[in-house]
């Protein structure tokens, strides 16, 4: 007989939201389980999304310091020549496996609460957890894309009514993690009786959960439940991005709550202006998959028939660059100094994503952590 293994991380909620190392501003990956990751693009070195290429990546970001993954939870593909993001990793299937074979990145799964029953979701989550012994985290998000929810026979809710959802659905998640056993629960869309669930999440606290609500609604979902909230960063002021982390942040306080705010963005970085430019123009103006473009425009109402023609050409640049992440392409100096400012603008962290994330990986940690390491905002790496 074994005795029973015992947790040896400290896997407190605090240790968890600090993603286990004292970085100032936490650097994650985003999209890596799709195929073309989060570049709408034709070029033949676009990301792959296959699980080798993941794997490969992971153990990469893992050694150098990198503090998260975030996968999309993508079911049906865009179509367009590249049908982009039509090969898709599902991902607490892919989180668990990639935190078997990591030792300190957090890995997310992004989880569509009305397509998993939360007792399932759970269970999942925690074996998870276990896996990565307290590394996994909860991206959960209500879903927009209709056709996606056909394929499950699932009814798309009106807007608000997702996050009432949502919210019973999370209050079934975290009363499964905790030390109740047994309960009952009768809400208004869920009706459950003598509800288990065990092992709990490991080291006696929750995952970290975050999300990326735009509406009103949605940020108060995200104020109220979760560690981590997603926001889109200005393209034109540092003020107005400052503006709205305070914002989020005065809210989770107004409720007793702390909660970290990041955001996303898309790196071009070469080693002069010149050469980022030249290639995010190659990759992004030239080659871009416009027809898988125009397909996700459709799908959210925007063309030149329902908003002016600056603002639908303005959207059509912003979805081909990365679907509506912030650009951030320069020398390494440029970029790392527009991240150090969304440090200096409040963020706890970004999502970033890259053409090839294996390929273009190495060079951004060479260059440009190694600048964010000088100013402070980084501790260095160890790969011991």
């Amino acid at each position: 007989m074994h005795a029973p293994q015992t947790a040896t991380r400290d896997a407190s909620l605090r240790a968890r939201r600090a993603m286990y190392s004292n970085n100032k501003l936490q650097i994650g990956l985003f999209g890596s389980n799709c195929s073309s990751g989060r570049a709408v693009t034709l070029v033949p070195e676009r990301w792959s999304g296959s699980w080798p290429d993941n794997k490969r990546l992971a153990q990469m970001a893992d050694v150098a310091g990198i503090d998260f993954l975030l996968p999309i939870g993508r079911w049906k593909g865009y179509g367009g020549e590249t049908d982009y993001q039509g090969t898709t990793l599902e991902t607490v299937t892919w989180a668990t496996a990639l935190l078997a074979l990591t030792k300190r990145i957090t890995v997310f799964g992004t989880v569509h609460a009305p397509i998993f029953n939360p007792v399932v979701a759970a269970k999942e989550m925690v074996t998870a957890d276990h896996v990565g012994e307290g590394r996994f985290g909860l991206n959960i998000v209500v879903g927009w894309n209709e056709g996606e929810f056909d394929m499950f026979g699932v009814e798309q809710r009106a807007h608000e009514d997702r996050y009432a959802y949502a919210q019973e659905w999370i209050d079934v998640i975290k009363m499964i993690w905790s030390d109740r056993e047994d309960f009952d629960f009768h809400g208004k869309y869920l009706d459950m009786k003598g509800v288990r669930g065990k092992p709990k999440p490991y080291g006696g606290s929750r995952p970290l959960i975050m999300n990326a609500g735009a509406s009103p609604t949605g940020q108060a979902f995200a104020v109220k439940n979760c560690d981590a909230f997603f926001l889109q960063a200005s393209r034109t002021s540092l003020e107005e991005t400052q503006q709205k982390v305070r914002a989020a942040q005065a809210a989770a306080r107004a409720v007793g709550r702390e909660i970290g705010c990041y955001t996303v963005g898309v790196v071009t970085c070469r080693a002069t202006t010149k050469q980022a430019e030249e290639y995010f123009h190659h990759c992004i103006v030239e080659h871009a998959d416009w027809s898988a473009v125009d397909g996700i425009l459709g799908l959210k109402n925007i063309s030149p028939q329902t908003v002016p023609m600056e603002e639908y050409r303005l959207k059509r640049s912003q979805y081909a660059q990365g679907m509506g992440g912030l650009p951030i392409v320069g020398d390494p100096d440029h970029v790392a100094a527009q991240i150090a400012d969304l440090s200096k603008a409040g963020l706890t962290g970004i999502a970033l994503s890259l053409v090839n994330y294996a390929d273009e990986l190495p060079y951004f940690c060479d260059e440009v952590i190694g600048r964010l390491e000088r100013i402070g905002l980084r501790e260095k790496s160890s790969s011991a």
